[in-house]
């Protein structure tokens, strides 16, 4: 008998599972959501398998006992949430991690209700915690009708990215899927690194099989300011690149790192030639780019994407903080691609390529 799916989108509210195993992937969405220590994620990872191994009668009977903490892996937060959720506590752990992690909604209400995509998130054919069916999954019970999968590229080795034959392989899985989850819709993607000349870590003919591209860049982020320029303007300017992602790299939290140094006035007046859009980059860390760049690629009459950047299922809630950035800076709706539906998304990203 197969091993019981983890849930990809747990309540947000009262009624919270009692039942261990959905108990403890609720807790892995509530603490990826909240960006919590991966650490502390994986506890709860590792618990789950114990559980799952163990079987029911016997966590049951620990639980009664209060011996779960003698079995290997679980340890006294991860007990805690499987006693609670077998005694039926619906204000313990789990209730509170709910409450911690909740995403605030603010001036930016409105365009978030309005976003019907996402155009940058990651999966275990990456750096990324769930796979592609959870994570669409968890995209279509949050209202989406689209997803763009955008794992990393081959070049960035620390991430496990794809290279073509592997790429090639994630498309005939995302034909799978869009065939079981239709009218949910999930587009080909990639998040590609852009190479420290400007060029990108994919062929040519491997990026134009592709629905949307994010180019980032990942490396020699500190590079002299007129070379990061003309490497970021060479990256918009190809036919292939839809979305420019996370522009100044910069990481607000924990050791923290610098925004990286170049013409905006340029790289955003390129991203308007081009129709290259500048990604809002959402995870709490980056909050790239900030509302002083944001307000020039406006000026520049750039299109924006906000994007969750997602590398776990509660992550796909993060789009919030990009909806409230848009707010404070005046973005048009009709100028952000994630509210458009994925037909015109698609054509949108096929015009670049068509000249």
């Amino acid at each position: 008998m197969s091993a019981p799916a983890p849930d990809p989108h747990p309540p947000r509210g009262p009624g919270l599972p009692h039942e261990p195993l959905a108990a403890l992937d609720a807790a892995v969405y509530y603490l990826d959501r909240e960006l919590a220590p991966a650490a502390k994620v994986r506890a709860f990872q590792r618990a789950r398998a114990v559980v799952e191994r163990v079987g029911p009668d016997e966590i049951r009977r620990r639980a009664a006992d209060g011996t779960l903490t003698e079995l290997d892996g679980i340890g006294p937060s991860t007990a805690r949430v499987i006693a609670e959720a077998l005694a039926g506590v619906d204000d313990g752990y789990l209730a509170e991690l709910e409450r911690r992690s909740r995403v605030p909604v603010g001036e930016g209400a409105g365009i978030l209700a309005a976003l019907r995509g996402d155009c940058h998130c990651h999966t275990t054919w990456s750096d990324g915690g769930a796979d592609i069916a959870t994570m669409a999954r968890t995209a279509r019970d949050l209202g989406h009708d689209w997803l763009v999968i955008t794992d990393h590229s081959a070049r960035l080795t620390v991430a496990h990215g794809l290279d073509e034959e592997r790429l090639a392989a994630q498309l005939d899985e995302i034909a799978s899927l869009n065939a079981e989850l239709a009218p949910f819709r999930l587009l080909t993607g990639m998040e590609v690194d852009i190479l420290a000349d400007g060029t990108l870590d994919l062929a040519d003919e491997m990026l134009a099989r592709l629905d949307l591209v994010v180019a980032s860049a990942h490396s020699k982020l500190a590079m002299p300011r007129d070379e990061m320029t003309r490497r970021l303007v060479r990256a918009v300017a190809s036919p292939h690149v839809d979305v420019l992602g996370h522009c100044t790299n910069r990481k607000l939290t924990g050791r923290g790192r610098p925004p990286s140094d170049f013409d905006a006035e340029i790289v955003f007046a390129a991203c308007a030639r081009f129709d290259t859009a500048v990604e809002i980059n959402c995870r709490p860390e980056r909050q790239d780019p900030p509302e002083e760049l944001l307000d020039l690629a406006l000026e520049w009459g750039c299109k924006v994407s906000i994007d969750t950047d997602a590398h776990a299922p509660g992550q796909l809630e993060w789009q919030a903080y990009g909806a409230d950035k848009a707010a404070r800076c005046g973005v048009d709706l009709d100028d952000i691609v994630d509210t458009w539906d994925a037909d015109t998304v698609c054509a949108w990203a096929a015009s670049h390529a068509a000249g």
